[in-house]
């Protein structure tokens, strides 16, 4: 009890003092920890509880808010220019990515596929902004890979959408190392960021070796799913189970919780990935916030990674 009671302390006092590092990617600069939407439409909030919430993830220096027009059907872009129509100053102080380029099943196309031609580009962009409530987009992704992109077809539509003002800048997500390389040369190198999931039991980008392609471009990646959905503190798989005890004896040692323990190791390197926050409970993002200002001894970085037992050093 004691020991939870100055963990709580300790994350309260870094949470008042923190300046959060922000990260310039291209022509705009993202707060390094990035709030998640993708669950909104199922916490049941109405615009008010959202801009509340808004606000204060403000409080604590995160100002980036990561939607996407698949996500809900496009609810989640409406929820959030719902809750910035309520206090339009808001929009001048925040950034916020979405992403387009996934066209889910409906009642006229019956299954999903992707789409990154030039004109359903731009007209996915433009149909987000409506929801949105908003004249641009800090941040737009192209939100899957597809295996039928044209890559200058589709760059051409990003340069046009940023040339116009709809967008200040623009990267992908989920990409693999090949497909990134072809659009970030087809716009001459000016991709911001790939969005891809990792986490301590999630190695496919370090395997396929789009962390060393970031890391040699200089481009910071943005995490999804750092927590691995939660999995990491709930499932009962063997490597699961391998994780959660390292965790356990790092929380330990550095006096915080197992939580903040994945973001430090995630602040941890070189790349300086931006996680993107996925709960709704401010004590989470707190503990994201208390994470990425603990760096790990270079050793503890290690622990984690083989902690699976995925990962083994020759």
């Amino acid at each position: 009890m004691v020991q939870e009671y100055d963990t709580l302390q300790r994350r309260k006092l870094i949470v008042e003092v923190i300046d959060l590092e922000r990260i310039k990617m291209g022509d705009i600069t993202l707060s390094r920890v990035v709030q998640g939407y993708w669950r909104l439409t199922s916490w049941g909030w109405s615009p008010d509880e959202l801009l509340h919430h808004m606000n204060e993830c403000l409080k604590r220096g995160v100002t980036t808010f990561d939607t996407a027009a698949v996500y809900g059907g496009g609810e989640c872009e409406r929820q959030i220019g719902k809750a910035l129509a309520l206090d339009p100053s808001l929009r001048g102080r925040i950034q916020l990515v979405t992403k387009v380029g996934i066209v889910p099943g409906d009642g006229v196309t019956s299954y999903s596929h992707y789409n990154t031609t030039y004109h359903h580009v731009i007209n996915a962009c433009k149909e987000c902004l409506k929801r949105l409530g908003t004249e641009y987009a800090d941040l737009l992704l192209i939100h899957r890979e597809d295996p039928c992109m044209d890559p200058r077809e589709c760059g051409r539509a990003l340069k046009a959408l940023k040339t116009e003002g709809l967008i200040r800048a623009y990267g992908v997500s989920n990409f693999d190392p090949w497909k990134f390389n072809a659009l970030y040369h087809a716009v001459e190198g000016e991709l911001v960021t790939n969005q891809i999931e990792l986490n301590p039991v999630c190695f496919e980008h370090f395997e396929s070796g789009m962390m060393d392609l970031l890391a040699d471009y200089g481009i910071h990646p943005m995490i999804w799913s750092p927590l691995a959905g939660g999995k990491l503190f709930t499932g009962t798989d063997d490597e699961i189970l391998r994780v959660r005890f390292v965790l356990s004896e790092l929380a330990e040692k550095y006096g915080t919780t197992e939580s903040a323990v994945v973001y430090a190791w995630l602040a941890s390197h070189p790349v300086k990935a931006l996680p993107v926050c996925g709960s709704n409970r401010i004590d989470r993002l707190e503990e994201a916030l208390e994470g990425v200002e603990t760096r790990l001894e270079h050793m503890d970085w290690y622990r984690i990674y083989t902690a699976s037992g995925q990962k083994v050093l020759r």
